[in-house]
């Protein structure tokens, strides 16, 4: 029997577990700290600045750190498990 033969692959590939891809933009937005929980950025900073006060606007530069449910399930999707 050839490796390439149909019957070969579609044996092995009865067998293959789909895998899970990363969410790419989650990544790009968020970072899992070490106790598991998401840290992230303030929204509401990057335009519309000039009618904010300086106070509000360094209010807005301290990153937040969540861990509710929403959290872990954005840390799943971000590390491509099931």
């Amino acid at each position: 029997m050839a490796a390439d033969s149909p019957l070969t692959l579609a044996f092995w590939n009865r067998w293959a577990m789909p895998k899970h891809k990363s969410h790419k933009a989650s990544r790009k937005r968020f970072r899992v700290t070490a106790t598991g929980k998401l840290k992230r950025l303030q929204a509401g900073k990057k335009h519309l600045n000039s009618h904010k006060s300086g106070k509000r606007k360094m209010g807005l530069r301290s990153p937040i750190t969540s861990g509710g449910v929403l959290a872990k399930k954005y840390v799943r999707m971000m590390l491509g498990a099931s």
